[in-house]
């Protein structure tokens, strides 16, 4: 069963620089063997996201590119993709676009924003997935 995972910004760190959770979920998927697609909302997003892979971690590498950037997008582990890029879609996806992921995933991650007022069309995100069948967990980061 699909199901689609929502983790709520609470720390410190993911406040002050929300891409550091993600980077963390990029980990996560990586170690697991599981190829990743982030779908970043803006083309500066993919690439302060593909910058901050290079360096939250001196001690480790996540292979990692923005879409259209190579040609062999389909071995790297974390593919991101702008919104002018559409790659095909992956297992796992996390995303952190506005709208909610067309089916096709199995697994769909969102990052919500720890400011409230951001947290409208996160709500609409659940509703829409649940209503597809989704198993829908929050988990509190």
């Amino acid at each position: 069963m699909a199901r689609a995972d929502f983790y709520l910004i609470g720390k410190p760190r993911f406040r002050e620089q929300p891409l550091l959770l993600v980077c963390e979920l990029a980990r996560k998927a990586v170690h697991a063997g599981q190829p990743l697609l982030v779908l970043a909302s803006s083309a500066a997003q993919a690439e302060e996201l593909d910058d901050l892979l290079w360096s939250f971690d001196p001690d480790e590498f996540l292979p990692h590119q923005i879409a259209g950037a190579e040609e062999d997008e389909d071995e790297v582990e974390v593919l991101i993709a702008p919104p002018e890029q559409s790659p095909p879609m992956r297992a796992l996806v996390l995303n952190l676009r506005d709208e909610p992921v067309p089916p096709g995933f199995e697994r769909v991650l969102e990052v919500v924003p720890a400011d409230e007022s951001a947290r409208g069309p996160l709500r609409a995100r659940w509703t829409h997935y649940k209503s597809l069948g989704l198993d829908v967990t929050k988990h509190d980061m």
